[in-house]
């Protein structure tokens, strides 16, 4: 049986990326997320989070030794340096388990969530780049609403990752994200259409 095609899908914060991911569970499709794997490898114990915290500080832990994911991200999100080394540490490892779970999966597809898909230079590594987008102000609405973000933070926080232009230039796939959740579900459902019809191509 062929590998399965590889999507990656990606987009800014707040663009919808999890709405989009949970029409295609509903598909059957699988999906695998970084973020998730992300906290897998920097559990308490985990060499990873030993590694993140020597390179950081015990001050990006909370009081039950859990990696406290928003200190560290208002950390990094300051500093490209420091960004580009949580990078290097973390990214090795959550492409070596995204890849495993992907090649293990039996689906035509499989989708990828992975956020800094496009910051990473990480777009050769899938088949194929969706991009779920939105426009700039209503990624900075649902940040402010959703994480209870300063406006100026948010906008930091936008700032450090690629900018809109970028990501619509990288990308083979675009899903429009500024209607209701019916339409979502109709775009997703129309790339279901498309993406195991270049996956029967490739059989």
């Amino acid at each position: 049986m062929a590998a399965p095609l590889k999507i990656g899908l990606t987009g800014g914060i707040a663009s919808g990326k999890s709405s989009v991911s949970e029409a295609f569970l509903a598909l059957g499709v699988p999906v695998i997320d970084a973020d998730a794997i992300a906290r897998e490898l920097v559990e308490p114990g985990e060499p990873l989070q030993v590694a993140v915290v020597k390179e950081f500080g015990a001050g990006i832990l909370d009081r039950d030794g859990h990696l406290d994911r928003r200190a560290l991200r208002q950390l990094v999100f300051k500093d490209p340096e420091r960004r580009a080394r949580l990078n290097a540490i973390l990214h090795p490892a959550i492409w070596e388990r995204l890849a495993a779970r992907a090649a293990a999966a039996s689906h035509p597809y499989v989708v990828l969530e992975v956020p800094l898909l496009l910051e990473t230079g990480s777009g050769d590594r899938v088949d194929r780049v969706l991009v779920v987008d939105c426009p700039e102000e209503e990624q900075l609405r649902r940040l402010i609403r959703r994480d209870k973000e300063t406006e100026a933070g948010a906008r930091a926080i936008l700032a450090a990752q690629a900018s809109r232009r970028t990501r619509l230039a990288a990308a083979d796939d675009v899903l429009d994200n500024g209607g209701g959740r019916d339409e979502l579900r109709a775009k997703v459902a129309a790339l279901d259409r498309n993406y195991r019809a270049l996956a029967a191509a490739r059989s």
